[in-house]
């Protein structure tokens, strides 16, 4: 088998792959690839744009929506293995953003700081990640964080308030450090 046609063998296989794990997504688009086998829990919404790529080789990829939730995942989007996205009201990820390995995106607390109520859950605030944002390996955004387009945020970063357009930003919590 030539180079080319193995290329062609293994990318026809990377779409079917995500057609199967995808099946129970509101919209998948053309070319979806995906390398792997993720959790997809899709109990409220799931869009999956054009050409996104999705690995769960090494760690398992997760894309949860619960009831109510809507994951919005752009066109040409990239998620690394080990990242997990959990949708209780909005998380969208914007066209041409790349998600490092292990990045977590939950858009709700799932519980109170204070003891009496733990078993509370907070009020969801939506996530948003504009275009062509880039997160480092194991970025943590917290709810009500949205990061501008052509951001960048560094490794191990926790994102705990908005981050401007076309800033580099790391840290925990994550700080802007220069202009892009």
């Amino acid at each position: 088998m030539t180079v080319n046609a193995s290329r062609v063998w293994n990318d026809g296989r990377s779409v079917i792959r995500a057609r199967w794990y995808l099946r129970n997504a509101d919209h998948v688009g053309a070319r979806v690839r995906l390398n792997g086998r993720p959790r997809v829990i899709n109990l409220g919404r799931m869009h999956i744009g054009e050409r996104v790529r999705l690995d769960s080789t090494t760690a398992t990829l997760e894309l949860v929506s619960e009831a109510e939730g809507l994951l919005d995942i752009e066109e040409r989007v990239f998620l690394n293995f080990g990242c997990s996205l959990a949708a209780t009201k909005l998380i969208r990820i914007g066209a041409l953003s790349q998600l490092g390995p292990h990045c977590m995106l939950m858009d709700n607390a799932y519980h109170h700081v204070e003891p009496d109520k733990r078993f509370v859950r907070p009020e969801s605030k939506p996530i948003i990640l504009e275009r062509n944002v880039w997160l480092g390996a194991r970025t943590i955004v917290l709810p009500g964080v949205t990061i501008g387009e052509d951001s960048c945020v560094g490794a191990g970063s926790v994102v705990t308030r908005d981050i401007p357009a076309r800033t580099f930003a790391t840290g925990v919590p994550a700080r802007p450090v220069r202009a892009l």
